[in-house]
């Protein structure tokens, strides 16, 4: 298994940078990965990335649908914030693993 190290700790992460132990997962180390992603977070990207751990950690299928209708962001807002594959790129700085159907 493969390391990084956000804020002076170190985490467990997949070949594709996902952390594979939400519960290693803070705010410092979003601001990290965001930044890695070219993203400088704001509380919008918060509420996001906030709604997507809430309902994965419940057990619960997250999906670009499911996030339009949180009444948080549409379609359009959630590709402003987290450009080009918006859904992947969110549950990695929301430090959950990678939505099934992202490729």
């Amino acid at each position: 298994m493969a390391t990084k190290v956000y804020v002076n700790k170190e985490v467990n992460v997949n070949d594709e940078g996902f952390l594979t132990d939400p519960s290693q997962w803070s705010v410092d180390i979003a601001r990290e990965i965001a930044k890695e992603e070219g993203i400088l977070l704001t509380p919008k990207h918060l509420e996001v990335i906030n709604y997507i751990r809430e309902r994965v950690l419940k057990g619960e299928t997250i999906s670009m649908r499911s996030i339009n209708k949180s009444g948080i962001v549409n379609v359009k807002e959630l590709y402003e914030l987290f450009p080009n594959t918006p859904l992947k790129l969110a549950c990695k700085i929301a430090g959950v693993s990678k939505p099934a159907s992202c490729v």
